[in-house]
């Protein structure tokens, strides 16, 4: 089951980008002083993703102080890196989950139907305080919900 309110998320290691380079980062190391939002979207440049990432621009997330928002996709660095560079926001960051095993250690990967041998993680969101304990949680039950931002936005006030 998916990290929920009050639970601690593991400390994962994986490859973080930044638009320009890359390095393995444990999810300790990538938080900010009060915390960060943990996004998953499942793969960098998937219409899905593309509508999250410049909804959060819009919403003005880039500007939370001390929560940065990381992103999960099963893209490679340099897929992650060039579509960082397409969103053309500095602040956003992405772990690179090649492997699938940062979706696995939070219970979100699933088998996507109509692609063989794919999977994903569930679109979902995480506000983390600086130890990691969750503080807001929302996993999609359906590809094209949507996200419940003022909530987000709520959770990452009270950090």
């Amino acid at each position: 089951m998916p990290p929920t309110d009050g639970e601690t998320v593991p400390d994962f290691e994986a490859v973080l980008c930044d638009g320009e380079t890359f390095r393995s980062t444990a999810l300790s190391e990538a938080l900010g002083d009060r915390g960060g939002v943990l996004v998953a979207t499942g793969l960098a440049y998937s219409a899905i993703a593309q509508n999250w990432w410049k909804r959060f621009e819009q919403y003005g997330w880039q500007e939370f102080t001390d929560v940065p928002v990381l992103g999960i996709s099963r893209d490679g660095p340099y897929a992650q890196n060039d579509f960082l560079r397409w969103l053309n926001v500095a602040g956003f960051r992405m772990f690179a989950d090649v492997d699938a095993g940062v979706s696995e250690s939070l219970d979100l990967l699933t088998e996507r139907e109509g692609m063989a041998n794919v999977s994903t993680p569930w679109r979902s969101v995480f506000v983390l305080d600086s130890d990691r304990e969750v503080q807001f949680a929302y996993v999609a039950d359906e590809w094209i919900a949507p996200l419940p931002h003022e909530d987000v936005e709520d959770a990452v006030a009270d950090l």
